[in-house]
């Protein structure tokens, strides 16, 4: 992974927009969507869209440390812009380094068609019921659990249907205790991630932590949660501890 993707909250701040013509249109429209002020080369801000891709105006900007995106020159950029889906509040971006904007494009139309337009409803739904849902589960761990059984493919409040956001009440209502804590052993087909079957890649993204043996390349290891506990073993664990545990190991 070359970059961090991360969302800025630039409402009210200040963005340096150089360049004219139909890039700076877009980023312009773009940067006023979100609120930000838009200002010249020479005001003071932390961040600059060069849309010209104008060397000598990269450098200047760099040189008084501005991250810079230049258009079409990933080279020079310091971050890229990625294709967007909003469903507000839920935002999905997709980039590439700047390797492809095109693709970014395909990726987003693709990825759009699959999501109902009430998704940002929900998000809004389960933020009005954070003090509910703590109610319910004080325990961290077994509130994860129960959130993501209820996320799930075919869960009440699964993201993929229209209903759902309506469905958050019934879900608080009738949704049982956390799955309990469990070992589940997988054995990879290889090392290339691209053959994790579908169960395994699911359960990756769910584990809380996983043992695996050393021979398990990071490429997989990458697929988990990104604050699920990896742990080098020798064999899977007596005691794995609470939640979902995975062994992971390679093929003999």
């Amino acid at each position: 992974m070359q970059s961090l993707p991360v969302f800025l909250v630039l409402k009210g701040r200040a963005v340096i927009l150089t360049g004219k013509g139909e890039a700076a249109e877009a980023k312009r429209r773009l940067l006023e969507r979100v609120g930000a002020h838009i200002v010249g080369e020479d005001a003071d801000a932390g961040i600059a869209i060069v849309a010209d891709g104008d060397d000598a105006t990269v450098a200047r900007l760099k040189a008084r440390g501005v991250l810079v995106n230049a258009t079409d020159r990933p080279e020079l950029c310091d971050f890229t812009l990625p294709a967007i889906i909003d469903r507000e509040p839920v935002l999905i971006a997709i980039g590439t380094s700047g390797a492809s904007a095109g693709l970014a494009k395909a990726l987003r139309q693709r990825i759009e068609a699959l999501l109902p337009q009430r998704l940002g409803t929900l998000a809004a739904a389960l933020y009005d019921a954070r003090a509910a849902i703590r109610a319910r589960w004080p325990d961290a761990s077994a509130r994860r659990r129960a959130i993501d059984a209820g996320l799930s493919a075919g869960g009440l409040i699964d993201p993929l249907r229209e209903d759902a956001a309506d469905a958050v009440p019934r879900w608080l209502a009738e949704q049982g205790e956390a799955e309990p804590s469990r070992l589940v052993a997988l054995r990879l087909l290889s090392g290339d991630p691209d053959e994790l079957t579908l169960r395994a890649a699911r359960l990756l993204g769910e584990a809380d932590r996983i043992y695996h043996e050393s021979r398990v390349p990071p490429a997989i290891l990458d697929r988990a949660r990104a604050d699920a506990v990896r742990i080098p073993a020798d064999a899977p664990p007596e005691a794995p501890g609470e939640g979902l545990s995975l062994w992971l190991e390679m093929p003999r």
